[in-house]
């Protein structure tokens, strides 16, 4: 595995590759959508719909990604964000990854 950057994307070019067929190409916009869109609540709004994607890996990563939005805007719908993953908490899949970004929203945002 080679570490890369997050490479920074206009909502343009984000939106058409959240469609896209690749895998890689939804988490790589789903990031830069996180790290660089001042609207945190669009983005928000896009790692609250992989939540439910068929794939976990994705569902995994989007959590992350609402950890990541924690951290870096200070931003979020907690209470709505709280009940979409609470459900996940538990599955094998996801429940690590939507545990460590319980704990960023908590750190982060000074939420108990």
């Amino acid at each position: 595995m080679q570490y890369r950057g997050v490479q920074k994307r206009d909502r343009h070019e984000i939106e058409l590759l959240l469609r896209s067929p690749e895998k890689t190409d939804r988490l790589d916009a789903l990031l830069s959508a996180t790290y660089y869109d001042a609207d945190w609540r669009w983005v928000q709004n896009r790692c609250l719909g992989f939540l439910s994607h068929a794939d976990h890996e994705e569902r995994a990563f989007a959590a992350t990604c609402l950890g990541h939005l924690a951290r870096i805007h200070k931003e979020l719908d907690v209470e709505l964000v709280l009940s979409k993953l609470a459900p996940l908490k538990n599955d094998p899949l996801v429940g690590s990854s939507v545990q460590d970004a319980l704990d960023d929203i908590r750190l982060f945002l000074k939420f108990r």
